[in-house]
């Protein structure tokens, strides 16, 4: 593996701005990961571990100037979003830390002899332990949230597994400075350096998914990449959970009566989803199923006018750039879809958002139309008009998993009235959240958050936001008839870790 530089970009030129570091080698991958396994003994004590993660969103907020203007510098993302980003980012630490401390995630459930059960019960005692290193892809659109300080990182850290990072090559710069802060943020609770490892370059990250001692992956991205990584995950000799969000078209129904009671305000919303971050949400809605007649001719008005008026916007690297404007050319070139507002290029490294509309029923067969139920990344959505219910059904019925599924209904179907539990039960087996009257865009940080779907959305059922992403890094042992003086703390009837517990059936707090 020939070691490449590495170098920042400016999204809004296209030039190199610096060099940040070389492609990792098969050997410093191999390092990375020996490093990391050794620094597992660091992250045991729970007590240490929430402490580490608190510090490390100290240590962020404390770089926060330094570490915005790197992340601009290389997406484009601009000061404000980005300064909420990583809020989001030092949010989501403390709350891990929370989690750590309180101990629910350990799971423990504590059953005694019971000779009078059939078949009888043994002594057990069970709970859940580190997987071990875990290897973390970072993702382009999300260079705090979704990178090297992550939910991934974050949740693995929580859960006491050290981790090494495959840095995004579109904000390498930023990587290298987040990564020493939680480095910096280790060493003040005695924690190795190695429990963060972070490399760069294609084949590192190939190098990473294959290496013996990485015990899982979590991945957000494309499908290409992120299918072929599951691939290998499953191919290895001791094949490894591979947590990867590849790809998703968020679709929306707007029923009938909902487009009668408020088509404006609906189509004013959609605009406002679709172009939010220059469309590079990977819960952006990507499909809108509206009625025909009067009142879906308002929402398309609404969206038109409110889409006209968005400026062009600069997409995080020119080959998303070059894919978004080729994209949206071919699906433009199907007979019967319009273009209201042409979505493409805006000069020479900007694109102009728009949006697509096709009679429903091109999409309720399979063909050439499919194009247009795959997810496009930037910023276009695509409207599909539809005749009655039942076409809408059909288009339904043919959509692959996703993260999100929105529908909005008028005042009395949200009442339960007419459709609205209908439409809701044929939401349900397409997403991991589904939305009433809403938008996808903006993933709340909640115990109660799901972030994840049906393939290709993601490859598993877990989520990569909200507390309950820390079980991807976890597995259950379960000791039977272990003597008292050989349990771990965790599992001794005294409790000496005072730890939410089902202790004979009853649940302990």
């Amino acid at each position: 593996m020939a070691a490449a530089p590495v170098w920042s970009v400016d999204p809004r030129t296209g030039k190199q701005r610096e060099q940040v570091a070389v492609e990792a080698t098969g050997q410093e991958v191999d390092a990375a990961v020996r490093a990391a396994r050794d620094a597992r003994g660091a992250l045991e004590d729970r007590t240490v571990r929430a402490a580490f993660l608190r510090t490390a969103a100290d240590r962020l907020e404390a770089a926060r100037d330094q570490l915005v203007e790197a992340a601009d510098a290389e997406t484009a993302l601009g000061p404000v979003r980005l300064t909420g980003e990583l809020a989001r980012t030092c949010y989501q630490l403390r709350a891990f830390a929370g989690i750590v401390e309180e101990g629910a995630f350990l799971d423990v459930v504590i059953n005694h002899p019971d000779d009078t059960a059939t078949p009888p019960v043994p002594d057990l005692r069970r709970y859940k332990v580190p997987l071990g290193v875990v290897a973390v892809y970072s993702a382009s659109n999300f260079p705090f949230a979704f990178s090297v300080a992550g939910g991934d990182t974050a949740s693995a850290l929580a859960a006491g597994c050290p981790v090494v990072v495959k840095a995004h090559p579109d904000h390498p710069a930023l990587s290298e400075l987040v990564a020493a802060v939680l480095r910096r943020a280790a060493a003040e609770h005695g924690i190795p350096d190695g429990v963060l490892g972070l490399v760069h370059g294609f084949e590192a990250g190939v190098e990473l998914i294959k290496h013996p001692q990485v015990t899982a992956a979590g991945f957000t991205g494309s499908v290409r990449g992120g299918r072929a990584l599951f691939d290998a995950a499953a191919a290895r000799p001791v094949p490894i959970p591979f947590h990867g969000e590849l790809g998703s078209l968020n679709p929306v129904l707007v029923t009938e009566a909902a487009a009668a009671e408020r088509a404006e305000q609906i189509g004013s919303g959609l605009a406002g989803s679709m172009t939010l971050g220059v469309g590079q949400f990977c819960v952006k809605p990507g499909l809108v199923l509206a009625p025909q007649g009067a009142a879906g001719d308002r929402l398309v008005k609404s969206l038109t006018e409110a889409v006209s008026d968005t400026e062009a916007g600069v997409l995080l690297d020119h080959r998303m750039r070059d894919n978004f404007v080729a994209g949206v050319a071919e699906r433009a070139r199907l007979a019967d879809v319009e273009t209201p507002v042409t979505p493409g290029a805006n000069g020479e490294h900007t694109v102009s958002a728009g949006f697509l509309t096709v009679p429903a029923g091109r999409l309720a067969q399979e063909g050439e139309y499919d194009l247009l139920l795959e997810e496009c990344f930037g910023p276009v959505t695509v409207v599909a008009r539809y005749e009655d219910e039942d076409e809408a059904t059909a288009v339904l019925s043919r959509l692959p998993g996703n993260l999100t599924a929105t529908v909005h209904l008028s005042a009395e179907e949200a009442a339960g009235e007419g459709r609205g539990p209908r439409v809701l039960a044929e939401l349900t087996p397409l997403a991991g959240r589904v939305l009433v009257n809403g938008w996808p865009t903006g993933v709340a940080v909640a115990p109660a958050q799901h972030h994840g779907g049906p393939y290709p959305a993601t490859t598993s059922t877990s989520t990569s936001v909200g507390g309950t992403a820390i079980e991807r890094w976890l597995r259950p042992v379960v000791y039977q008839g272990a003597p008292a003086a050989l349990l771990p703390a965790e599992l001794r009837d005294d409790n000496p870790l005072g730890l939410p517990r089902r202790f004979d059936g009853r649940l302990e707090r």
